[in-house]
């Protein structure tokens, strides 16, 4: 699916604050919004914690970073505590918001494909348009970085 250049889909969905989010009450910021599979797994924690690392930076420029799984909020506040996240994950029990941005579907699992989460990532502009997306994302550790570089790029 490819979004670049698009309008990005609006979403309404509750987070891990207590608050329900939707891509409305972020116009004039750019947000990034990345999706992954589960809690407190290896990839996802590794790929989180980058983002954690990051987080000042992004916050620095006005940037919102908000993440988006399946999970419950209850997993998403035992996630956030263990690994001291200082941003939003979003509960899509249905896959709604997932689904609108490509990041849920058929995907191969160690040879075997199943239904789930791809791990991707979006960047939406002020203006509600998605700048960049990754529609799937390799090495979740490596990740937050190519965002920030991205990020570096356009901003300069």
């Amino acid at each position: 699916m490819a979004l670049e250049g698009k309008q990005a889909p609006d979403f309404s969905l509750p987070g891990s604050d207590g608050q329900q989010h939707d891509l409305k009450q972020y116009a004039g910021r750019t947000v990034v919004i990345y999706f992954y599979p589960k809690d407190n797994t290896p990839g996802c924690t590794k790929e989180a914690c980058a983002f954690r690392d990051s987080h000042q930076t992004l916050n620095d420029s006005g940037i919102v970073l908000l993440g988006v799984s399946k999970d419950s909020l209850a997993s998403h506040g035992r996630f956030i505590e263990a690994f001291n996240l200082p941003f939003v994950l979003l509960s899509d029990p249905d896959a709604s918001m997932m689904q609108a941005y490509g990041a849920y579907g058929e995907k191969v699992s160690y040879g075997k494909k199943t239904m789930g989460t791809i791990r991707s990532t979006v960047i939406i502009g002020p203006d509600g348009v998605v700048r960049k997306h990754w529609p799937t994302v390799a090495k979740a550790e490596q990740h937050p970085a190519q965002v920030l570089e991205y990020l570096k790029t356009v901003r300069s």
